[in-house]
Protein backbone atom coordinates (compact mmCIF):
# COMPACT_ATOMS: atom_id res chain seq x y z
CA UNK A 1 0.00 0.00 0.00
CA UNK A 2 2.87 2.33 0.90
CA UNK A 3 4.56 1.57 -2.44
CA UNK A 4 1.38 2.51 -4.32
CA UNK A 5 1.20 5.85 -2.49
CA UNK A 6 4.85 6.59 -3.28
CA UNK A 7 4.36 5.77 -6.97
CA UNK A 8 1.23 7.92 -7.09
CA UNK A 9 3.11 10.88 -5.56
CA UNK A 10 5.99 10.46 -8.01
CA UNK A 11 3.60 10.28 -10.95
CA UNK A 12 1.72 13.39 -9.90
CA UNK A 13 4.89 15.39 -9.25
CA UNK A 14 6.27 14.53 -12.69
CA UNK A 15 3.24 16.11 -14.37
CA UNK A 16 3.47 19.24 -12.23
CA UNK A 17 7.14 19.84 -13.07
CA UNK A 18 7.00 18.79 -16.73
CA UNK A 19 8.07 21.40 -19.27
CA UNK A 20 5.21 23.01 -21.19
CA UNK A 21 4.67 21.67 -24.68
CA UNK A 22 5.67 24.12 -27.44
CA UNK A 23 2.92 25.26 -29.82
CA UNK A 24 2.47 22.81 -32.70
CA UNK A 25 2.39 25.55 -35.34
CA UNK A 26 5.57 27.34 -34.25
CA UNK A 27 8.42 27.20 -36.77
CA UNK A 28 11.88 27.09 -35.22
CA UNK A 29 13.27 30.59 -34.80
CA UNK A 30 10.14 32.31 -36.15
CA UNK A 31 7.77 34.25 -33.96
CA UNK A 32 4.39 34.53 -35.68
CA UNK A 33 1.42 36.51 -34.54
CA UNK A 34 -1.98 36.64 -36.17
CA UNK A 35 -1.25 40.22 -37.23
CA UNK A 36 1.96 39.22 -39.04
CA UNK A 37 -0.01 36.94 -41.36
CA UNK A 38 -2.14 39.79 -42.76
CA UNK A 39 -1.48 43.11 -44.48
CA UNK A 40 -2.81 46.36 -43.03
CA UNK A 41 -5.61 46.10 -45.62
CA UNK A 42 -6.61 42.69 -44.23
CA UNK A 43 -5.29 40.37 -46.96
CA UNK A 44 -3.47 37.17 -46.04
CA UNK A 45 0.20 37.69 -46.99
CA UNK A 46 1.96 34.64 -45.52
CA UNK A 47 1.33 30.92 -45.21
CA UNK A 48 -1.33 30.77 -47.91
CA UNK A 49 -1.50 26.98 -47.55
CA UNK A 50 -3.03 26.67 -44.10
CA UNK A 51 -6.52 26.14 -42.66
CA UNK A 52 -9.03 28.75 -43.80
CA UNK A 53 -11.92 30.18 -41.79
CA UNK A 54 -15.39 28.63 -42.19
CA UNK A 55 -16.91 32.03 -43.03
CA UNK A 56 -16.14 35.08 -45.14
CA UNK A 57 -17.43 38.54 -44.25
CA UNK A 58 -17.77 39.62 -47.88
CA UNK A 59 -18.74 36.43 -49.71
CA UNK A 60 -21.17 33.56 -49.34
CA UNK A 61 -19.36 30.33 -48.49
CA UNK A 62 -20.61 27.40 -50.57
CA UNK A 63 -19.95 23.66 -50.57
CA UNK A 64 -19.85 21.26 -53.51
CA UNK A 65 -23.55 20.38 -53.40
CA UNK A 66 -24.52 24.05 -53.38
CA UNK A 67 -22.19 24.74 -56.31
CA UNK A 68 -23.69 21.85 -58.26
CA UNK A 69 -27.21 23.24 -57.69
CA UNK A 70 -26.05 26.70 -58.77
CA UNK A 71 -24.48 25.29 -61.95
CA UNK A 72 -27.67 23.34 -62.74
CA UNK A 73 -29.60 26.64 -62.68
CA UNK A 74 -26.88 28.75 -64.32
CA UNK A 75 -24.46 26.62 -66.39
CA UNK A 76 -22.47 29.69 -67.49
CA UNK A 77 -21.81 30.80 -63.90
CA UNK A 78 -18.27 32.27 -63.84
CA UNK A 79 -15.89 29.98 -61.95
CA UNK A 80 -12.51 31.56 -61.22
CA UNK A 81 -9.54 29.43 -60.20
CA UNK A 82 -7.00 31.69 -58.48
CA UNK A 83 -4.19 29.20 -57.81
CA UNK A 84 -0.76 30.70 -58.45
CA UNK A 85 1.71 30.23 -61.27
CA UNK A 86 5.19 31.59 -61.86
CA UNK A 87 5.39 34.36 -64.41
CA UNK A 88 8.30 35.41 -66.63
CA UNK A 89 8.11 38.29 -69.12
CA UNK A 90 4.31 38.31 -68.93
CA UNK A 91 4.02 34.56 -69.59
CA UNK A 92 2.75 32.12 -66.99
CA UNK A 93 5.07 29.17 -66.44
CA UNK A 94 3.76 25.82 -65.19
CA UNK A 95 5.39 22.42 -65.58
CA UNK A 96 2.46 20.05 -65.06
CA UNK A 97 -1.16 20.08 -66.25
CA UNK A 98 -3.26 22.41 -64.14
CA UNK A 99 -6.40 20.47 -63.19
CA UNK A 100 -9.46 22.50 -62.34
CA UNK A 101 -13.24 22.56 -62.46
CA UNK A 102 -14.80 22.17 -65.93
CA UNK A 103 -15.47 25.51 -67.65
CA UNK A 104 -13.46 27.43 -65.07
CA UNK A 105 -11.21 30.35 -65.88
CA UNK A 106 -7.73 30.25 -64.38
CA UNK A 107 -6.54 33.70 -63.31
CA UNK A 108 -3.21 32.94 -61.62
CA UNK A 109 -1.92 35.03 -58.75
CA UNK A 110 -4.97 37.29 -58.29
CA UNK A 111 -5.38 35.89 -54.77
CA UNK A 112 -1.97 36.91 -53.50
CA UNK A 113 -1.92 39.28 -50.55
CA UNK A 114 -0.29 42.11 -52.46
CA UNK A 115 -0.80 42.60 -56.20
CA UNK A 116 1.39 44.59 -58.56
CA UNK A 117 -0.33 47.01 -60.97
CA UNK A 118 -0.32 44.55 -63.89
CA UNK A 119 -1.98 41.79 -61.84
CA UNK A 120 -4.51 44.24 -60.40
CA UNK A 121 -5.45 45.44 -63.92
CA UNK A 122 -5.57 41.82 -65.14
CA UNK A 123 -7.95 40.79 -62.35
CA UNK A 124 -10.19 43.86 -62.74
CA UNK A 125 -10.39 43.40 -66.52
CA UNK A 126 -11.35 39.74 -66.30
CA UNK A 127 -13.87 40.27 -63.50
CA UNK A 128 -15.52 42.90 -65.69
CA UNK A 129 -15.51 40.53 -68.68
CA UNK A 130 -16.82 37.53 -66.72
CA UNK A 131 -19.62 39.53 -65.07
CA UNK A 132 -20.46 41.32 -68.34
CA UNK A 133 -19.71 44.62 -66.62
CA UNK A 134 -22.38 44.11 -63.94
CA UNK A 135 -20.94 44.01 -60.42
CA UNK A 136 -24.19 42.40 -59.23
CA UNK A 137 -23.69 39.28 -61.38
CA UNK A 138 -22.54 36.20 -59.43
CA UNK A 139 -18.96 34.94 -59.42
CA UNK A 140 -17.50 31.81 -57.77
CA UNK A 141 -13.89 31.99 -56.56
CA UNK A 142 -11.88 28.95 -55.57
CA UNK A 143 -8.44 27.51 -55.00
CA UNK A 144 -7.71 24.49 -52.79
CA UNK A 145 -9.32 23.51 -49.50
CA UNK A 146 -6.44 24.87 -47.46
CA UNK A 147 -5.58 27.97 -49.48
CA UNK A 148 -6.16 31.59 -48.55
CA UNK A 149 -5.79 32.89 -52.10
CA UNK A 150 -9.47 32.48 -53.00
CA UNK A 151 -10.38 34.14 -49.68
CA UNK A 152 -8.16 37.09 -50.68
CA UNK A 153 -9.60 37.18 -54.21
CA UNK A 154 -13.16 37.33 -52.85
CA UNK A 155 -12.21 40.09 -50.40
CA UNK A 156 -10.53 42.09 -53.18
CA UNK A 157 -13.53 41.74 -55.53
CA UNK A 158 -15.88 42.82 -52.73
CA UNK A 159 -13.72 45.87 -52.06
CA UNK A 160 -14.09 46.76 -55.75
CA UNK A 161 -17.88 46.69 -55.39
CA UNK A 162 -18.82 43.17 -56.51
CA UNK A 163 -21.87 42.04 -54.56
CA UNK A 164 -22.63 38.40 -55.45
CA UNK A 165 -19.44 36.65 -54.52
CA UNK A 166 -19.34 32.97 -53.70
CA UNK A 167 -16.31 31.45 -52.03
CA UNK A 168 -16.03 27.76 -52.84
CA UNK A 169 -13.88 27.10 -49.79
CA UNK A 170 -13.19 23.41 -50.53
CA UNK A 171 -12.05 24.20 -54.07
CA UNK A 172 -10.64 21.50 -56.30
CA UNK A 173 -10.16 19.22 -53.30
CA UNK A 174 -13.88 19.29 -52.50
CA UNK A 175 -14.76 18.79 -56.17
CA UNK A 176 -12.48 15.77 -56.41
CA UNK A 177 -13.74 14.31 -53.10
CA UNK A 178 -17.26 14.42 -54.56
CA UNK A 179 -15.99 12.28 -57.47
CA UNK A 180 -16.42 15.11 -59.95
CA UNK A 181 -14.17 15.41 -62.97
CA UNK A 182 -11.25 17.81 -63.03
CA UNK A 183 -10.02 19.03 -66.42
CA UNK A 184 -6.76 20.53 -67.61
CA UNK A 185 -6.97 24.30 -68.05
CA UNK A 186 -4.50 26.90 -69.24
CA UNK A 187 -4.07 30.30 -67.63
CA UNK A 188 -5.78 33.29 -69.11
CA UNK A 189 -2.89 35.36 -70.43
CA UNK A 190 -2.19 38.82 -69.08
CA UNK A 191 -3.04 40.56 -72.36
CA UNK A 192 -5.81 38.14 -73.38
CA UNK A 193 -9.38 39.36 -73.75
Amino acid sequence: MKNNAIWLCLLMSSTVFAAPEPPATQWPGVELTEASLFSNAGYRIKRFRSPTPPTHEQATVIDTQTLLRMLAKQPDLPLIDVRPADITNGIFIYSAPHLSLPDSVWLPNVGKGVLDNDTTDYYRKHLTRLTEGDKNNPVVLFCRADCWMSWNAAKRAANWGYTQLYWYRDGIDGWEEADKTLVSVTPTLLGQE
